[in-house]
């Protein structure tokens, strides 16, 4: 938005520098982006009268100008423009006038004649061109007539002014004018409001004068007020009002039109104007577009409408598209002698999407989107009316007609005092907050321990307590509220308990030496016949991609370890034999009437070679026992209890004895196992291969077990050893649990320390030797008790497994 300085102080009594209100502007909210001065730097540039024009003697496109520049006093200026005409009043900038860019007048000679100054165009003066009329974007600027000669041109045209650009944010649609900027001002400076005349002298209507306002859909116009003026002179406006629509940014084009546009500039209240007679028996209906109906804009182009727009007819069809443009069949022209004014409240959403929809923003436009004061609607058309009449461009005709079928409430919201003060951390009482309300036209009145402030139509946006305490925070000053610290809660956000797993278990393999990779989601079909699966195997029912990138990507993935196979093979291709590996990611699977497939978070890891050596450690190999062991300490990490694994048969893909099922208590978590010698051959891995892959909503479902802590011993333990021989074929997490359940309350702790094959025991035995400790809480154990346990877990052995003692 485009506030002129000189304007903003026909409404209020400014005593301030414009930098010092543009810093006060921008500490209540309104954000001055920038500020200019448009005539900075030009000096000696008067009003000239262009008394003869002779042609050059010497060059058929050069003339020679006798130009009086002041009372008796007269300069000769050679020009090239083409649209100069005796009797014209245009810009002359003396010798040694300067010019916007800093060019300097001097006195020259132009084939052969003497000219001493220059007739000057809008852009040397500053000016954009394309806000000046047609014919002057490209000649010399000319003055209305009547215009005084020998004076400054630059208060003339509004080049002593000073310009700032509000940055508004989006509900601030009531300073997207001069009146709701002026008010902020007033209430910021503590200064009376004055507001424009609306006074004007109204002739009767005729027989033939007839305005008749049907609205078919109030829900997207609530109020359209149609005002008739006639005997109508369209004409240049003003040159005050052409002045502060260029200083607004708009291009003046004609009075009528002007007035329209400076009115909307001026109270926010978009206007529009139409040719009276080209209104079939002056019958305005608003109504949807029907479907395929079309409209030609005032930009000339044809809109196809849809039954989602709003639009302006007259009984033969549209004359305007409401909010956004007029039509061209009924614009105001400079034949035009009678002229329906508009001025109508249409619903914000509706004129956003339509303006989208056409391609057409608008000013206009812009300001139905946030929403203007429809309380507005006929002191606009007053205003609009009463300027047509002071410059005698119209006659205003008593009849006006204000459609308005469901009037406007006032809204009214209770404030709280201790709660402004709460929020804000001031002390104010509560008639200071009244005071600071009422300055910006809220009407406050006191109701028990709370302020009733009813909010003007001109702030649509204010409509909640919280909305009332920024208004009093904004003119409070936000520099004068303390700096403090927010206290509570600041977010109510937080992972959810698969999402912290998810974290902790990727932290936990890679403080254990495992690198995470992430694969493709889309593999080749081929996989499958790598890793040696059965024709019907459920892992070949895949959901293929109808698009692939290639062949090698044509379907998703159902399995998440050979991905890893993929990367151990492209290392080992770069003589990178050791490596350990893990991946989180989501396996798919059809879903049989469904388009999208089941997704399955798993967790996949392989290793193969051996770990990094040290000085003070020997490499350890990365086999089936390795990352079993790694998976049993993430296992217990992450809160899994009752772990057992599970020789697993029938599987290609494993090698047969080397292959175990993951289950925690009687929930199957997943495989782990070596690969079979068959694939390891097919991703073409010269080492052992040991993989693993688990279902990671299984492992969410059944972790975060709470921790459990014990108190340090305060008795001694007691250590035993105990080696058995057994049959070969018996795990040992079944004997372990016999030897825990025979050594009852006071076994603390068993693990097998060796295995030992030999042959002096029968075919298919070998030896386990398990550690032993004994421990109780209360007292220390004696060798009596201990010896008594021993052998009571000898005998379960040998009941359980046929075990005898090794000797």
């Amino acid at each position: 938005m485009r506030v002129s300085f000189k304007w903003l102080q026909e409404y209020v009594d400014i005593d301030v520098a414009p930098e010092a209100l543009a810093e006060s502007l921008t500490l209540a909210g309104l954000a001055v982006e920038g500020m200019e001065e448009p005539g900075k730097g030009i000096e000696k540039v008067y009003t000239g009268k262009i008394l003869k024009i002779d042609a050059h003697p010497n060059a058929d496109k050069l003339v020679i100008c006798q130009v009086e520049v002041g009372e008796g006093e007269q300069t000769q200026i050679v020009t090239g423009a083409t649209n100069v005409r005796e009797g014209q009043v245009v810009p002359v900038a003396v010798v040694g006038a300067k010019l916007a860019g800093g060019l300097t007048i001097k006195k020259a000679k132009l084939r052969g004649v003497e000219s001493r100054g220059m007739l000057c165009s809008g852009d040397e003066l500053g000016l954009d061109p394309d806000m000046l009329p047609d014919d002057q974007r490209h000649g010399i600027m000319i003055l209305p007539a009547g215009t005084p000669v020998g004076v400054d041109v630059k208060p003339l045209i509004g080049l002593d002014d000073v310009i700032m650009e509000l940055e508004l944010t989006p509900n601030r649609g009531d300073c997207m004018s001069m009146l709701g900027v002026a008010r902020e001002v007033a209430a910021i400076l503590q200064k009376p409001l004055k507001l424009p005349s609306a006074d004007f002298s109204t002739i009767p209507p005729g027989p033939e004068d007839r305005v008749q306002i049907d609205i078919d859909d109030p829900d997207l116009c609530r109020r359209y007020v149609a005002r008739l003026l006639k005997n109508v002179k369209v004409g240049p406006s003003p040159v005050w009002m052409q002045q502060r629509l260029r200083a607004a940014g708009v291009r003046p084009i004609s009075n009528v039109v002007d007035v329209t546009n400076y009115v909307m500039m001026e109270t926010g209240q978009p206007m529009h104007a139409f040719d009276y007679h080209k209104l079939k028996d002056g019958h305005i209906i608003v109504r949807r577009a029907a479907k395929g109906e079309t409209i030609i804009s005032l930009d000339k182009a044809e809109r196809k409408l849809t039954p989602d727009m709003l639009v302006i007819t007259d009984p033969n069809g549209p004359v305007a598209v409401a909010g956004v443009m007029g039509g061209l069949d009924s614009e105001v022209t400079e034949n035009t002698t009678a002229v329906l004014l508009e001025s109508a409240y249409f619903k914000p959403v509706n004129v956003r999407r339509t303006s989208r929809d056409l391609g057409l923003r608008s000013e206009s436009s812009s300001r139905f989107e946030k929403g203007i004061d429809i309380t507005g609607c006929l002191r606009a058309a007053d205003r609009a009316a009463a300027l047509l009449a002071q410059m005698g461009a119209a006659e205003v005709v008593d009849l006006v007609v204000d459609n308005y079928p469901a009037p406007a409430v006032d809204k009214t919201v209770l404030l709280r005092p201790d709660r402004v003060n709460r929020i804000l951390d001031t002390e104010l009482a509560t008639d200071e907050i009244s005071t600071l309300l009422t300055r910006l036209q809220f009407k406050v009145r006191e109701e028990n321990d709370g302020l009733l402030v009813t909010v003007p139509g001109h702030r649509p946006d204010v409509g909640i307590e919280a909305d009332l305490i920024e208004e009093v925070a904004r003119l409070y000053g936000y520099n004068r509220v303390k700096n403090t610290l927010p206290t509570g809660v600041i977010t109510q956000g937080g992972r959810k308990h698969d999402q912290r797993l998810a974290i902790n278990v990727k932290n936990f393999l890679a403080q254990s030496g495992f690198y995470e990779v992430i694969t493709y989601s889309f593999v080749n079909i081929r996989v499958f016949d790598r890793l040696g699966l059965p024709e019907d195997s459920h892992y070949r029912s895949v959901v293929s991609l109808q698009n692939p990138l290639s062949e090698e990507q044509a379907v998703m993935r159902a399995l998440l370890f050979p991905g890893l196979l993929e990367v151990l093979q492209r290392n080992s291709n770069r003589r990178v034999k050791d490596g350990a590996v893990f991946e989180l990611g989501r396996v798919f699977y059809p879903r049989p009437g469904e388009t999208l497939p089941e997704e399955v978070p798993v967790l996949a890891a392989a290793v193969t070679g051996v770990t990094p050596g040290g000085w003070n450690a020997r490499p350890v190999p990365m086999d089936f026992y390795y990352l079993k062991g790694v998976l049993e300490a993430l296992l217990a990490h992450t809160g899994i209890k009752d772990v057992s694994f599970i020789p697993a048969t029938g599987n290609n893909v494993f090698h047969p004895g080397r292959v175990a099922s993951v289950l925690a208590g009687d929930v199957e978590l997943g495989i782990i196992g070596e690969l079979h010698p068959d694939v390891q051959e097919n991703y073409d891995l010269d080492q052992r291969v040991t993989v693993m892959e688990l279902d990671f909503n299984r492992l969410t479902r059944v972790s975060g077990a709470p921790k459990q802590y014990r108190p340090l011993p305060k008795f001694p333990g007691v250590d035993r050893d105990l080696a058995v021989v057994v049959r070969q074929d018996i795990p040992a997490r079944q004997v372990i649990e016999t030897i825990s359940q025979a050594g009852g309350s006071i076994l603390q702790d068993v693990r097998v320390f060796d295995i030992y094959r030999d042959e002096h025991f029968a075919p298919g035995e070998h030896s386990m030797a398990f550690a032993l400790k004994f421990q109780a809480a209360d007292r220390t154990l004696t060798d009596e008790e201990v010896a008594k346990k021993t052998e009571a877990i000898m005998q379960a052995l040998q009941r359980d497994f046929g075990a005898v003692l090794r000797k």
